[in-house]
This record gives structure tokens, sequence and C-alpha cells, in this order.
């Protein structure tokens, strides 16, 4: 009869505890120096057996943070020790979950992680929150027993999902597009918003508008309108003057109805009249531009983050231009890497350009 080897019966006793309930989805499995203390083993030998169990695909060992178990466990009525490697899985399920999308932003995003998940026969879930957190949290609480990473466009808000907060914590894959939540340590790619926006403000500076007014949302948590305020404010070093107009709602997702956006149009046509020396006005994101042209009638230069003008019926104007393409690629890769086991940076930065309101560059 076969003598169970040391790191086996190690093997043996994680597995009924998964059998039994007593470690579910997600649970951080005893360390090493745990599991050697309590068989009386070395530290190699409980390595053995963690390894084991990661290759028959019972758990996950996450630098930094420990051992868990998988959240999707295999079927284990048929599992015996010695344990076999699980057949490795190349495809893989990714969820991309965005507050909307639309020709001026996100649509080239979409694309671009499409096409990179088909070329890595990874299946693509999307799910839209419409810019609301509590649907944001639903899809992050749902999705998550049923992929195998995400891919979030966070929402605009003052508060942090705590659903998301929660995954990443506990090392769910995942990686963020278009901003990043700060402090929190999560893969996120975006374009570099305080230099874009520091040489977006140089540029009107150099055309002759020493008075520019900087036009948003509120920014509070919304890394990406944080960091174009922070930029446009650092370009006045040692010339022109400030303004900042940074309490309009009615371009956030969910947000845009015929009361929100007259309640706007005032709000920036009193600026205006209080403010007559602006003579040019930045705008966070092209649809709230596109309001305040409309209220300036034209008489005043337009600059804004993401500008497809005639591609969708609207007036071009100076602008960012953003590489949704790049963003889009690294994300996925980014994931992919977790998935792998990779170690990935917090922070991956996509080029601009700057493109005046005729196109060049």
């Amino acid at each position: 009869m076969r003598v169970a080897l040391l790191y086996e019966r190690i093997c043996a006793h994680v597995l009924e505890q998964l059998r039994r309930g007593a470690l579910r989805p997600g649970d951080r499995v005893p360390s090493e120096m745990e599991l050697a203390a309590q068989f009386g083993v070395s530290r190699i030998t409980s390595k053995r057996a963690l390894e084991v169990l990661r290759e028959a695909g019972l758990v996950e060992r996450i630098r930094g943070k420990g051992t868990f178990v998988v959240r999707r466990l295999p079927d284990l009525t048929d599992l015996t020790v010695p344990l076999r490697p699980t057949p490795r899985r190349e495809a893989r399920s990714i969820a991309l979950i965005v507050p909307d999308m639309s020709e001026a932003y996100g649509l080239d995003l979409l694309n671009a992680i499409e096409e990179r998940c088909a070329e890595y026969n990874a299946h693509l879930v999307v799910r839209r929150t419409h810019g609301r957190q509590s649907d944001e949290e639903k899809a992050v609480d749902s999705l998550v027993a049923t992929v195998d990473g995400l891919i979030v466009f966070p929402v605009h808000g003052d508060f942090y999902n705590a659903s998301l907060l929660r995954q990443v914590l506990d090392g769910f894959p995942v990686v963020l597009v278009d901003r990043h939540l700060s402090g929190i340590p999560v893969a996120a790619v975006h374009t570099d918003n305080v230099a874009a926006a520091r040489a977006l403000t140089t540029r009107l500076l150099d055309h002759g508008h020493e008075h520019i007014a900087f036009v948003s949302p509120p920014p509070v948590n919304t890394s990406s309108i944080e960091d174009r305020l922070e930029g446009f404010r650092a370009a006045f070093t040692d010339r022109g003057r400030p303004y900042e107009l940074t309490d309009l709602r009615s371009t956030l997702p969910g947000s845009t109805t015929p009361e929100s956006v007259r309640a706007d149009l005032d709000v920036i046509r009193a600026f205006r009249d209080h403010m007559p020396e602006v003579t040019a006005y930045f705008a966070c994101e092209y649809n709230l531009a596109r309001m305040v042209d409309r209220v300036l009638g034209g008489d005043r230069v337009v600059a804004c983050f993401d500008s497809p003008g005639d591609s969708i019926g609207g007036p071009p104007y100076l602008h960012v231009r953003q590489n949704q393409t790049e963003m889009g690629r690294q994300a996925v890769d980014l994931l992919l890497a977790q998935l792998r086991g990779e170690p990935v940076p917090n922070l991956s930065l996509v080029q601009f350009e700057i493109v005046d309101a005729v196109g060049n560059t």
C-alpha cells in the first residue's frame, strides 16, 4: 500500500476542507509557515503542497497577499490525492464595465478592446452602467463569479465603488481605463491628463489668450477631471489668469435631460456675463464644449478633450486627441498578464496629441 508523502497529507487536508465548505471560493488558505507549523513539516514541504494545489486549479497564489481558493472551483467529486495538474485553459472570459459609449468618446476604446480580445481568443462581455454607481456595483458583484477578470471604466462620483474596491483588495484581476483610483493599488491605463491639459492650456496662452476658463462637472473623486484641472492650473506659472466653472452636471452619463441642459446653459451664460474678460474656454470633454460654444455664439475660442467634429455632425475644436485604441489594447494586455500571474504596473500612461480645429497637430 502506497504511503502518502508529507506534502500530499497537506493537499488531502485542504481538499477535505473544500468539500466540507470550511474553505470557500475567495477564502484565504493558510500560509506556508502556518501549514508547516500545523503539520510539523518544513516550509519546503508546505510550499510544495500549495504549488500542487495551484497546479490542480484549486488555489491561486497572489504575490504579496497570500494563497486563496479560486473563485470557480472545478468539480471536486472525483479528485483524489495525489492531485494531477489541470490542463491550462487558454481561452479567457473578460468583462468590460463602462458608463456608456458614444462617437465622441468610448466607441474607439470598445472596438480596440474587442479586437484585442479576439486576438487572444478571449470572450468579451460588455455591461453598461449609465453612469450610476449602484449599477456599477451590481455589475461588479454579478460578473466576478462568471468571468476571469474585469476592465472597468469607473463612473463619475463622489465616492469609490465599494464592490470594485473589495475585488481589488481581494486580488481579483482588474484593470481600470480612462481614470485611476487615487491611493488604490490597481492597474490603470489612461492618458497623462495632467500633461495633456497643461499642453492644451499652453497652446491657448501661446495664441494670446490671457484669461482662460476651465469648464467641467464636479471633479471630486473623478481622477480624469481632477488631473485635467491640475494640468490647467499648472500652465499658469508666470502668465495669464485661470478661471474655473466646475459644477455642471448635464453631460454626466444618465444626467442629460432637457431640464439639466437648460440649467447648465443658464450657469454658463451667467458665468460669461460675469467674466466678460475670458476669451477662451477649456471644456473637459466634447459635449460640454458644444454647450459652451452654444452660449458663446462663436465669438470666443473653445477647446476640449476629444473632438470628433464632422464625424458626428458637430463643429471641430482645438483639442487633445486621446489614443483610445492604444488604451484599449494595453488594458487587455495588462489584464491577461495578471491572469498569467505576472506583475503589472499600477499606472500605464498613453500618449496624446494636440490638434487644432482644422485637424493639424
